[in-house]
């Protein structure tokens, strides 16, 4: 009798090297899926967490903005709260956890010369006569890789008028009751409107003069 060979045909050895290559094929195919979702979770996990901060930005200092005067050495008082569609200077304080103490000048700029700008942000003392001192500048970005950013205004000149949306606020002497902000990335994701509700917006008036209200709440 004719001894039988105990190794593998060729038409077995081809079966299996297609199944191992099938497998391998799924194998990393499976691995790519995971790390596809696993790099769109993170992306989507910072992109909430830049949100929140932004968002929690302008909710906790802008809404307690300070409507202050400011005469900055000079005998003609300015308003503090001068603002058009991309810029925003605002007087609002830190809480006393902050290294800052005390009114901060806040002020939330847009340079849109190039389609991948950024929004910064800069603090200087108010009120203290260190407006003018670059040391006691700081300044931070607040968000970067923007589009777009756009600000509007609601308020009136005086209380008993119903008010109307703006695209500026300049030379003014009250706060506007609600502030509407449009953020728009450059990698497409959609940020809903920020509307900020101030909760001070008449100013206090010095009873000698009129024009010129004095600098507190």
């Amino acid at each position: 009798m004719k001894s039988r060979s105990n190794g593998f045909t060729l038409i077995e050895v081809l079966i299996g090297m297609t199944l191992l290559s099938i497998m391998v094929v799924l194998l990393f195919t499976s691995l790519k899926i995971c790390a596809d979702s696993w790099e769109k979770g993170e992306s989507k996990i910072t992109n909430v967490n830049e949100m929140a901060v932004v968002y929690n930005f302008f909710q906790q200092h802008l809404s307690v903005a300070r409507p202050l005067w400011n005469d900055g050495g000079t005998e003609e008082k300015t308003f503090s709260f001068q603002a058009n569609s991309h810029t925003l200077h605002f007087v609002s304080a830190f809480p006393a956890s902050a290294g800052r103490m005390g009114l901060q000048l806040f002020s939330v700029i847009f340079d849109d010369a190039s389609e991948d700008a950024d929004i910064n942000v800069s603090l200087m003392p108010f009120g203290t006569g260190l407006e003018n001192d670059e040391s006691a500048i700081e300044e931070v970005t607040l968000i970067k890789h923007v589009k777009a950013f756009n600000i509007a205004y609601f308020g009136a000149d005086d209380s008993a008028s119903e008010g109307v949306w703006v695209e500026d606020w300049v030379g003014k002497s009250t706060l506007p009751r609600l502030v509407k902000i449009k953020i728009e990335l450059t990698n497409g994701i959609y940020w809903p409107e920020i509307i900020v509700d101030l909760k001070v917006t008449v100013p206090p008036v010095d009873s000698a003069n009129n024009n010129a209200p004095g600098v507190g709440l």
